[in-house]
C-alpha cells in the first residue's frame, strides 16, 4: 500500500499506492509511526486517489496527530477537487512541479506554515 523513503533534507516521504477509502483507512493510519517519524512528513498521492469522505477524515486525523507532536505534514499530488475538500489542505499542500491534476500553478505553492488549531 505504501512505499517509504527520505528526502535529502531529512523528510520522510510516504507514497500511497492504492485508493484510500473507508475500507483502507485503518491500514493507512498504521503506516505512520507518529512519534518516531521525522519532523517533516510528506504523503504523496501520485499513485493513489481519495474515494470518499472517510479518506478525507483519515488525512485530517493524521494531520492533527502530527500537529499535536509539533511535526509538519505536507501532501503532494492531491487533485484540486480533494484539495478544496480538505479543511487544512491550504497549509498542507506542496507544489511538486509534476502534479498531473493541477493546472492553475499559482494556487498550490509550498506552504511553510505549521498547522494551527481552528484552520
Amino acid at each position: 500500500m505504501t512505499r517509504q523513503s527520505h528526502t535529502e533534507k531529512g523528510a520522510k516521504v510516504s507514497e500511497i499506492d492504492s485508493p484510500l477509502f473507508f475500507g483502507s483507512t485503518d491500514g493507512f493510519a498504521e503506516v505512520f509511526t507518529l512519534e518516531d517519524d521525522f519532523a517533516v512528513v510528506i504523503i504523496d498521492f501520485l499513485r493513489s486517489r481519495i474515494v470518499d469522505q472517510s479518506a478525507l477524515q483519515a488525512i485530517e486525523d493524521i494531520a492533527a496527530k502530527y500537529e499535536a507532536l509539533d511535526k509538519i505534514l505536507h501532501l503532494r499530488h492531491l487533485t484540486p477537487d480533494y484539495h478544496k475538500l480538505l479543511k487544512r489542505a491550504g497549509q498542507l499542500m506542496i507544489d511538486s512541479g509534476d502534479d498531473p491534476g493541477i493546472s492553475d500553478g499559482g494556487g498550490f505553492r509550498r506552504q511553510n506554515r505549521r498547522l494551527r488549531a481552528g484552520h
